[in-house]
């Protein structure tokens, strides 16, 4: 066990408050590429498709991306949402924040989940809200329709959206009285949800993330190895 890992581990030993904020980081080791790597035949970039003036003008074209860029049905849960689970077992996690749609932290087992941007598992018709599963996403043509006639659009957070205020009150309320934070497999560069980090102020700051983020200098411990593994080794 190397000398980071040991210092996670006491942190992990000695907390009894701790959340978990994470990202794309955390869900590409179930082989879900982060959306801003998906180019290829799209003639538009990753980020201008998920906006809502782009889902609203070119709804066709936003779906064509979204089934094929965004949801991954046979992904599977890996070491890192095994082991925050587990946490969560314990009685040591309090709640994990995710930016991530793809709801394999639930499927996991965990049940104290904020999803900031929302989940690919929620559908709701524009005009109505009646709800559907992600099937009648999957099964539609083209643009899936409600039986009213009405769009039906995926419960996600799209650029040009704000983020639900309860949630970010529910996330506020959980880093605010964390005795240790874990920051993994996010580069904090997406606003607002990077800055609700902000609001941590113990003295077990971690960060588990391969590249640098704007936090890791007040971090009291960073590590730039896998997520999962890193994770699955302290509750071993």
């Amino acid at each position: 066990m190397n000398d980071k890992i040991r210092q996670l581990k006491n942190y992990f030993i000695n907390s009894n408050s701790i959340v978990f904020f994470g990202g794309a980081g955390v869900s590409t080791e179930s082989g879900i590429p982060d959306f801003r790597s998906a180019g290829g035949l799209y003639d538009y970039a990753p980020e201008t498709i998920l906006s809502h003036g782009f889902f609203m003008e070119y709804t066709s074209e936003f779906y064509r991306f979204y089934r094929d860029k965004m949801i991954y049905t046979h992904a599977k849960p890996n070491l890192a949402h095994i082991s925050l689970a587990k946490m969560e077992q314990q009685g040591k996690l309090r709640a994990i924040i995710t930016q991530n749609i793809d709801g394999l932290h639930q499927m996991s087992g965990s049940d104290s989940v904020v999803e900031l941007h929302g989940t690919v598992d929620r559908n709701f018709c524009m005009d109505c809200d009646k709800f559907y599963k992600l099937e009648f996403i999957l099964q539609a043509e083209d643009i899936p329709r409600c039986a009213c006639g009405g769009i039906v659009k995926p419960d996600v957070v799209l650029y040009e959206e704000g983020l639900d205020q309860t949630k970010i009150a529910d996330s506020i309320k959980h880093i605010s009285n964390a005795d240790m934070l874990i920051i993994g497999g996010t580069s904090l560069s997406v606003y607002p949800a990077a800055g609700l980090v902000d609001y941590y102020n113990g003295d077990k700051l971690v960060v588990i993330n391969k590249t640098e983020t704007h936090v890791d200098r007040r971090a009291n411990l960073t590590i730039s190895e896998s997520i999962g593994d890193t994770l699955n080794a302290i509750i071993a």
